[in-house]
């Protein structure tokens, strides 16, 4: 993989004023996207391995793919424009006739849910990874006021109000 990405995890989750704060990063700097509740809530669960009674659309599509062959190869949230961030989508579909590999534009809610549940690498544009806020002292603050929130592990259920108005995804 080329430089100019840095790869990244998903740091910590947490509800927010309008939604849920998804907190991204590595051990170098932490920033948030701003996502919907139930995206949150989502993404919360394909982070502790947790499913639900019936598929829910993301499971659902993961399903379609598999069955005609597609993986997701790898997520990149690529820029952040006007207040919304945008990502890339990396599937790569295996057959008798070899390996192709897609990019598709999708929400990085939708990204990062799908890379969740299939434990697929998440990446950040180095340009959008040096422009962004880091936020690791609030996810610090917020993880020793309450341990269950500050990581992956939480899930959306606990803990208190974001930090002031975040970028959200489209």
């Amino acid at each position: 993989m080329k430089k100019d990405v840095v790869q990244v995890q998903i740091r910590g989750l947490l509800p927010a004023n309008s939604g849920c704060a998804l907190f991204v990063g590595n051990d170098e700097k932490v920033f948030v996207i701003q996502v919907e509740l139930n995206m949150g809530n989502v993404i919360g669960m394909a982070l502790r391995g947790a499913h639900h009674e019936r598929p829910l659309t993301h499971d659902l599509i993961g399903r379609m793919c598999a069955g005609f062959g597609i993986s997701v190869e790898r997520v990149v949230i690529t820029e952040l424009r006007s207040s919304t961030y945008f990502a890339r989508l990396i599937l790569k579909q295996q057959n008798e006739l070899g390996e192709k590999l897609v990019e598709i534009d999708a929400r990085p809610s939708d990204c990062l849910a799908l890379a969740a549940m299939q434990k697929k690498p998440i990446y950040v544009t180095s340009h959008l990874f040096h422009q962004v806020e880091d936020m690791s002292e609030v996810l610090a603050r917020i993880g020793q006021e309450d341990p269950d929130a500050g990581g992956a592990e939480g899930d959306g259920d606990e803990g208190g109000e974001g930090e002031g108005e975040e970028p959200e995804d489209k």
